[in-house]
């Protein structure tokens, strides 16, 4: 069973990508931050990592710096709604600095398996 590791401090977005991921098969963990997600990922490396950029404490940019440092074929998407800069300058910063897929809030839970699914 693919492992996948959730980071985001939104609980009802956690619980979303959650219910859209175990239902079809996937193994998930949820992490409030990126300084949790790390840990948790440094317990138990997941095959695929879903992060949300704009978050309290480590952010998703930090947070996937950190990733592709230490654990470089770890597959990353990046979640964003934005927050005061539009998402999709985040979410290219995101990408620029490796995350594999970006996803723009709201997204399809159509559009989270596709991308998942395209990396496992």
């Amino acid at each position: 069973m693919d492992r996948v590791l959730i980071i985001e401090d939104d609980v009802q977005v956690a619980d979303m990508l959650t219910h859209a991921l175990v239902p079809i098969g996937y193994d998930v963990n949820t992490a409030h931050d990126g300084a949790e997600g790390l840990q948790m990922n440094q317990d138990s490396p997941a095959d695929l990592i879903i992060t949300d950029i704009l978050m309290p404490g480590t952010g998703g940019i930090e947070t996937i710096a950190a990733l592709r440092k230490d654990y470089p074929e770890v597959k990353i998407i990046a979640i964003s709604g934005g927050g005061r800069v539009s998402a999709g300058n985040h979410l290219k910063v995101a990408q620029q600095i490796g995350a594999n897929v970006t996803l723009t809030k709201p997204f399809t839970y159509a559009d989270l398996i596709d991308a998942v699914q395209a990396l496992i």
